[in-house]
């Protein structure tokens, strides 16, 4: 079933190339649901775009690559905010709902070594003091824990101007998102993927966030055709989960989960900031209870401490 449009829909996202590829995948999307609708982009700056200097924690992590975009929603200069799930608190505006959550992109992490580099097998073929730079708290603590005998750096900028500074001998190695990566066609740069249980992703890691008024009847009808029932299901566990930890988009804490016919299992691990403790839970559920899923392993981590850890990286 195809949705018509009777007014413009406005799409608003920031303007870096990842966003951008990522806002024209979804105007993609919504004129196959809605044929025949006036779709466009409309750019958008955020305190985090503009402040590349600061790192992501002394922002406090609250919605500094997102606020924006959603005021542009509320003021009317878009009609829909698309999100990195992975940067949308958990907190939702008033005014505004969480319509649309599309097919979900691989969640794994990608080990991205200089051009002329050798491939690996494995993270522990990097030698002793290799320079990792990411600008993930979550990334830095699980690297720490991973391989202490590394130099985890603290690194800001879009992809390209990671990559450049790496091609630069900036740093030895950048741990990004593959789903990044993919987007942007730059999977040849991918030396290793990283994943459980080394390596847990964000809350939303590869998944697109659809915001748009609460009180737009219209284009919530169209979004309902774009949402997809897993990736919905998998991202409301993990946002649960978050939410329940009281912890913010880039506290270290990670994720992984899947859906065995109804059966959704979500793991999670915590870890302090030097990466020295590791805290790790897991539980599974129907996928109709996601939401509780994440509540019920929010408490099995606080019961070890979750909270002492998430409170140590202010």
């Amino acid at each position: 079933m195809t949705t018509s449009a009777s007014s413009p829909i406005l799409v608003a996202t920031r303007a870096s190339t990842l966003a951008l590829r990522q806002a024209e995948h979804v105007v993609g999307l919504l004129k196959n649901a809605a044929p025949g609708a006036s779709v466009a982009t409309v750019h958008v700056s955020t305190s985090g775009d503009r402040d590349l200097a600061a790192s992501l924690k002394s922002f406090g992590g609250m919605g500094v690559f997102t606020r924006e975009v959603q005021q542009a929603v509320l003021d009317g200069r878009g009609r829909l905010a698309v999100h990195s799930l992975k940067d949308l608190p958990t907190e939702s505006v008033p005014g505004l709902c969480l319509a649309a959550v599309p097919p979900r992109e691989v969640t794994a992490d990608a080990l991205v070594l200089p051009r002329a580099a050798t491939a690996l097998a494995a993270i522990e073929q990097l030698p002793a003091g290799t320079r990792i730079g990411t600008g993930s708290l979550r990334r830095q603590a699980q690297l720490k824990h991973l391989r202490p005998d590394v130099q985890v750096g603290d690194v800001r900028g879009n992809v390209e101007t990671r990559l450049k500074k790496l091609d630069a001998g900036d740093f030895d190695a950048l741990v990004l998102a593959v789903a990044g990566l993919k987007r942007l066609a730059l999977e040849s740069r991918i030396s290793l993927q990283l994943g459980p249980p080394q390596m847990y992703a964000a809350v939303g890691q590869g998944a697109l966030g659809l915001e748009c008024r609460a009180d737009d009847a219209e284009l919530r009808e169209i979004l309902k055709q774009i949402d997809d029932p897993s990736a919905r299901s998998r991202v409301t566990a993990e946002r649960a989960l978050l939410a329940h930890l009281r912890a913010g988009c880039h506290a270290p804490v990670g994720t992984a989960t899947c859906i065995d016919s109804d059966d959704l299992v979500l793991e999670a691990v915590v870890l302090s900031p030097d990466g020295k403790e590791r805290l790790f839970a897991t539980a599974h559920g129907p996928t109709a209870g996601a939401a509780a899923l994440g509540a019920q392993v929010g408490d099995l981590l606080l019961a070890q401490g979750a909270d002492r850890l998430i409170s140590a990286r202010l």
